[in-house]
């Protein structure tokens, strides 16, 4: 009786309930921009206001009364950060909250490999979906204009080309988990010294080639959805509220719809703040969680200034109906979506996607004598050296700090290989903990250490030296500069000492930037392994033994020493600058542009990276030799797996123009692909280029200028390895 009672009532609820009209804004069926109105038709001014300023460390409001979450955003762009206490950097103590921690960028642009880029961000961002994120506060697009940049570990190499490529397919990746992805750090935020208020001057030229085209490709081609300011000033303005960079350039010619955010701590001003195109503003010195705290986020430039300046009149309402839209558009792209996936956590996905990129960043430099790869029943003793065979890398460097789930180092990764029995480690060096802004030495040693390494290696058949930089304060970190090029802590010495007693050293690198390399000659093998994350010690160990062949490419140059960079060559003022300005001299010629321009031979050259196998190059041609403006060169060629093992190149293309009105780089990257053949395959490979990518920006029309003329196509490996040149012609 009761059952029948109970279907009685649901059949007469039905009719009410299907009578009932939802707010077009909750209805997840309607158009975004509908809902996007509709929100902001039924908000106070205080709710808008509302959503342009921290609530905590790591939030904003979103408008609890018409059930609009609040935007939770993340670090970083390789992993997960930990949660922190509301209104502190200091963990939370979660016991559920430790990532899965992923290559760093660095790693990611030395795959070439634009596949692996969608991967990482698919990977990336269902993590951040799964811990409920809203914004995954990366990736990093900054150009690498210096081997000192503290933070050059984050971002995508020297290349602007080459950074377009990669992060267009990591924005979509990330997007596609429903989280918004958040560009950054834009713009000209290409060193830590001074970075909080050092003003850069740069031509609008290098401007618009060098230090813009990645991120506006994340803008019209990755439709990413969030963009963080920059800490540094340009042209006398916060780049957090600068009216030329955030309004003109991003807003207007650009076209983004998204939100400006800050970072945070960038925001100086409330007139600037509320005019000059900053949308949500985060971390600006709060100590205090309600309005009797010392600046609490009531106090923030976009808070209670904001909204007394919009109730004076000295605001119009328009700039911040403008700000809520584009922060209401992005909680409708992520959290309020109707068809938002689901997230995964530290998944055996994740992992391999960790190891994979892995194996195909790290770069072999040198291979004499084929030490690598190393058989696994070949020699009886292995001395493995260096801290950071055992070190974890993915804690300290700032905010890219990691609390990963598990890691596996180098030293267990070569053991789990090649069995306990055969492989012995020492220290041989030492350097303190991962601290921010301060560094502490950690007590032990030096001579002890290097003489206890050098016992190790005269003993053993082989020593696979295994050191370089470190997330530390001075090193690869956030928030301060290395202070030369060296590696520190005496580890030349103790590569030099190792030399003397057993010369079958190979020297493994797990660094964020280059290092002077004193001992490059006398060494037979040199690997680049950046920071790897949770799979580091079994990706290096593949490529070590050989189960994977290395297909790496560096996404920047080696100098030889640190006065052959462009940066350093014209002196202080144009590295670091004078702690008020500082001026772009090298211009355009960054990277390789300087090197090859200028004649100056690089270490190790943009683009180079050893193999296992050998390839071949043949029959580079062009479908046509002249061309039109808005066309497109399409380029041909042969290449060839010329040696014994299945393995992956990397053919770049880049361009020249001798005979040009203005000057320019000798060569520039327009193209590359990654190719896998196995042993003695050969295939047909396409490139194309489109004639507006060989345009220049004419400072004198504020445009893009495609020059008519002769223009030198080069095929190569490597930027320091040309393999064919063609010529066409531009009518």
């Amino acid at each position: 009786m009761k059952s029948g009672i109970l279907y009685i009532m649901v059949l007469l609820s039905v009719p009410v309930i299907a009578q009932h009209k939802i707010p077009v804004y909750l209805d997840v069926t309607k158009p975004v921009e509908e809902r996007v109105e509709n929100a902001l038709s039924l908000m106070t001014t205080e709710e808008k206001v509302a959503l342009c300023h921290a609530q905590s460390k790591f939030s904003s409001k979103g408008v609890a009364r018409l059930g609009i979450p609040e935007v939770w955003s993340t670090d970083g762009p390789h992993g997960i950060r930990e949660e922190v206490l509301w209104d502190e950097w200091s963990g939370a103590q979660w016991t559920n909250d430790s990532c899965t921690a992923f290559p760093a960028l660095t790693c990611l642009a030395a795959t070439f490999n634009t596949d692996l880029s969608r991967l990482y961000g698919v990977s990336v961002g269902e993590e951040a979906r799964y811990r409920n994120k809203t914004i995954l506060l990366g990736p990093g697009v900054n150009i690498y204009r210096t081997p000192l940049n503290g933070r050059n570990f984050e971002y995508m190499g020297e290349d602007p080309y080459l950074a377009s490529r990669m992060v267009v397919p990591y924005i979509q990746g990330v997007q596609s988990a429903g989280v918004a992805a958040c560009v950054k750090h834009f713009a000209l935020n290409n060193q830590e010294v001074w970075r909080g208020h050092i003003n850069v001057h740069v031509s609008d030229r290098a401007l618009h080639e060098i230090y813009l085209p990645a991120f506006k490709a994340a803008v019209q081609e990755g439709n990413v959805w969030s963009v963080m300011g920059a800490y540094n000033q340009f042209r006398g303005e916060h780049c957090c509220h600068n009216d030329l960079l955030l309004n003109k350039i991003l807003k207007q010619d650009w076209g983004f719809d998204g939100l400006v955010i800050s970072d945070w701590g960038g925001v100086h001003n409330t007139d600037q703040a509320v005019n000059n195109g900053l949308d949500i503003e985060m971390g600006t010195y709060t100590n205090g969680l309600t309005t009797s705290g010392h600046f609490p986020y009531s106090s923030y430039y976009l808070a209670d200034p904001f909204l007394k300046g919009i109730e004076e009149g000295k605001y119009d309402t328009d700039v911040l109906d403008d700000k809520a839209r584009r922060i209401l558009r992005v909680i409708f792209r992520t959290t309020m979506r109707g068809d938002r996936p689901f997230g995964k956590f530290v998944s055996p996905e994740h992992s391999k996607a960790a190891r994979k990129i892995a194996q195909e960043g790290i770069v072999l430099l040198k291979n004499k004598g084929q030490f690598f790869p190393v058989p696994v029943d070949k020699y009886e003793k292995i001395a493995v050296i260096g801290e950071n065979a055992s070190r974890s890398l993915v804690i300290g460097g700032g905010s890219s700090s990691l609390k990963a789930a598990y890691e596996v180092s180098p030293l267990q990764g070569l053991k789990d290989k090649y069995g306990d029995e055969r492989i012995v480690h020492s220290l041989g060096y030492a350097s303190g903990p991962s601290l921010y802004g301060r560094e502490e030495p950690l007590g032990l040693d030096a001579d002890s250490l290097r003489t206890a390494a050098v016992e190790v290696a005269k003993s053993a058949d082989i020593v696979l030296f295994i050191g370089g930089l470190n997330k530390n304060h001075y090193q690869d970190c956030e928030g301060g500069d290395r202070r030369s090029m060296d590696l520190p802590f005496e580890q030349d010495k103790l590569i030099r000492d190792v030399l003397k007693v057993n010369k079958n050293t190979a020297v493994i690198l797990l660094s964020g930037n280059a290092v002077s390399m004193p001992w490059a000659n006398k060494v037979p093998a040199i690997m680049q392994g950046w920071y790897l994350g949770s799979e580091a010690g079994n990706a290096l160990t593949d490529i070590v033994s050989g189960d994977v062949n290395p297909s790496g490419k560096l996404p920047f140059s080696f100098p030889e020493k640190l006065e052959d960079n462009g940066a350093h060559f014209y002196g202080e003022l144009s590295y670091p600058g004078d702690s008020t300005d500082q001026f772009y001299k090298e211009d355009i010629l960054v990277g390789y542009r300087w090197f090859d321009t200028k004649k100056i031979k690089p270490l190790f050259p943009f683009g180079y990276g050893l193999s296992y196998t050998s390839f071949a190059y043949d029959n580079l041609a062009t479908d046509k030799t002249q061309y039109r403006d808005k066309e497109t060169v399409k380029v041909s060629f042969t290449l060839a797996n010329s040696g014994r093992s299945d393995g992956a190149e990397v053919p770049q293309l880049y361009v020249g123009k001798s005979k040009s009105e203005v000057p320019r780089a000798a060569k520039e990257l327009k193209a590359f692909k990654k190719v896998y053949l196995k042993a003695g395959e050969s295939k047909e490979v396409e490139l194309e280029v489109p004639i507006g990518s060989l345009a220049y920006y004419d400072e004198n029309i504020s445009d893009w200028v495609v020059e008519p003329g002769t223009y030198t196509l080069m095929l190569g490996s490597s930027s320091g390895d040309i393999k064919a040149e063609v010529s066409l012609k531009i009518e």
